[in-house]
């Protein structure tokens, strides 16, 4: 059986933390209870030595985590089409629409972006594991807007670099309840998966160092307009940053978004919140812009992507209906 290998140093500042808690949280695609397979495999080292699950760690570490590679079903080409904002030989950048998957996992074997590019460009990098040739970056499901993905290894990792460090520009638009106060500000915490729901993302006291930057666009009478940008690139970061400032995004069925809002609304709010969410079944959240430098070329690229038919639909008729809320 082949192996990956993941390497952590804990750091200074790390609390004593269970070795399987802190790996759940550092490898977020496997649960906790892979993570105690694997520990019980013998798979789990701590400064070379087989630990136990219940170790508490300490600061300086070194722990090596070997993680068996999945047999891989072949990903076969599928001529789905794609809205191509920019492509040359060494990348692609497309507008994904929402309800498109970025790369095959449980539940979503086909119809992915992956097969879609894989059947465009012939060709991808093979730097992740083979489910997720050329993806740099992702976006949720329900999430629009623009990506970019690689054609070739070095393009693959010289892009993955400038996400590393931070230097890739990305602008999000949200539409989300409430007035949000101050108009614009910086939303910092740690992030840690959800110790009740491994499929969610929360605000926690420990994990990963999570920072979003927001800006209100447009205020509207039960709602926001919000310009988003990310100071790391977190799982879910912006929805549950907002969720957790008590503004989920409009629509948003995991962090809150959606029936929990209408509590607090007289008769005739809900009404109309009702009848915006059955015409919105996903999050109001959409990629605007994207900008980095060109891994081969040098040159600083920007783009642009127009909001989707659903979120502009919705935000006429939320702009037509203010009306109604006007007092004299």
């Amino acid at each position: 059986m082949e192996f990956r290998e993941e390497t952590f140093l804990v750091p200074g500042n790390q609390t004593r933390e269970r070795l399987d808690t802190y790996l759940a949280e550092k490898l977020s695609q496997s649960s906790r209870t892979q993570i105690q397979k694997l520990i019980k495999s013998g798979l789990v080292t701590v400064n070379g030595r087989a630990a136990k699950a219940n170790h508490l760690i300490r600061p300086a570490e070194i722990l090596v985590v070997r993680i068996p590679r999945n047999a891989v079903p072949d990903i076969l080409p599928e001529a789905i089409p794609l809205d191509i904002v920019f492509e040359d030989p060494f990348l692609i950048i497309v507008n994904k629409p929402p309800g498109m998957v970025v790369h095959p996992a449980y539940g979503h074997q086909t119809g992915t972006l992956v097969h879609a590019l894989l059947a465009h460009c012939g060709f991808l990098s093979g730097v992740n594991d083979p489910s997720r040739p050329g993806i740099v970056h992702r976006l949720d499901m329900d999430t629009s807007g623009l990506l970019v993905a690689a054609k070739n290894d070095q393009v693959h990792r010289k892009l993955a670099l400038q996400f590393h460090e931070k230097s890739v520009q990305r602008e999000y638009i949200a539409l989300v309840w409430g007035a949000v106060r101050p108009k614009q500000g910086t939303i910092e915490t740690f992030l840690s998966r959800s110790v009740s729901d491994r499929r969610k993302i929360a605000v926690a006291g420990h994990g990963k160092k999570a920072v979003t930057h927001y800006r209100v666009i447009e205020s509207f009478h039960l709602f926001s307009l919000l310009s988003l940008r990310l100071g790391t690139g977190r799982t879910h970061q912006i929805r549950v940053h907002l969720s957790y400032i008590g503004h989920p995004v409009f629509g948003d069925q995991t962090y809150g978004g959606r029936g929990r809002k209408l509590g607090g609304l007289n008769r005739a709010e809900t009404a109309l919140a009702v009848e915006w969410l059955e015409a919105m079944p996903r999050q109001a959240l959409h990629a605007r812009t994207l900008g980095f430098i060109h891994p081969e070329t040098g040159e600083a690229l920007s783009f642009e992507s127009g909001l989707p038919p659903d979120m502009t639909v919705l935000l006429e008729r939320i702009r037509q209906a203010e009306h109604l809320f006007k007092r004299d």
